[in-house]
């Protein structure tokens, strides 16, 4: 495999590298979803570091000089001038959220081994707006839904619960 970036995506390192749910799960508790065979199989594909640096909560670079060094790789030199994206919180919420219709919890459907990418696409036949509650903020999946043409805005409840607002 080539050096580890943050654009590396997650199951590319799961399947390069002997041990690297563990190395992931015990840089950070909440890669523990790696566990997950269902989770492992559809968002680990479209997740990069970068990616899953946010929903650990984490400095990207911090997280690909972890791996890096894990898998004998030499660090990376951050960035001194990296560019902060505003938070969520920063934007003013659309109206159109108000409509949302039906709530999923993205944990509660990992859990069940259920793929919530699959699940909320599958609600929107049904509701024009759905409400994604997680611990986490999904960003792979807010990505795939704004590829697919979805609007999507994410309320931060605080550093540990998301509210991601999806709609056709």
């Amino acid at each position: 495999m080539s050096n580890i970036t943050e654009d590396t995506k997650i199951a590319e390192l799961l399947n390069s590298y002997d041990g690297m749910k563990d190395i992931l799960i015990s840089i950070n508790p909440k890669f523990k979803k790696l566990n997950n065979p269902i989770l492992r199989r559809t968002l680990a594909k479209v997740a990069s570091v970068k990616q899953a640096a946010m929903i650990g909560g984490m400095d990207s670079i911090d997280l690909v000089n972890k791996l890096r060094v894990a898998v004998g790789q030499e660090p990376l030199v951050a960035k001194s001038n990296s560019i902060k994206e505003p938070k969520s919180n920063d934007i003013p919420e659309p109206n159109w959220t108000k409509d949302a219709t039906l709530t999923l919890d993205a944990n509660e459907l990992l859990d069940a081994e259920k793929n919530p990418l699959a699940e909320v696409n599958k609600a929107l036949k049904e509701h024009s707006v759905v409400a994604l509650k997680s611990d986490f903020l999904p960003e792979p999946l807010i990505e795939e839904f704004k590829k697919s043409g979805k609007k999507v805005f994410v309320k931060e409840i605080d550093s540990e619960n998301f509210i991601t607002y999806i709609s056709i």
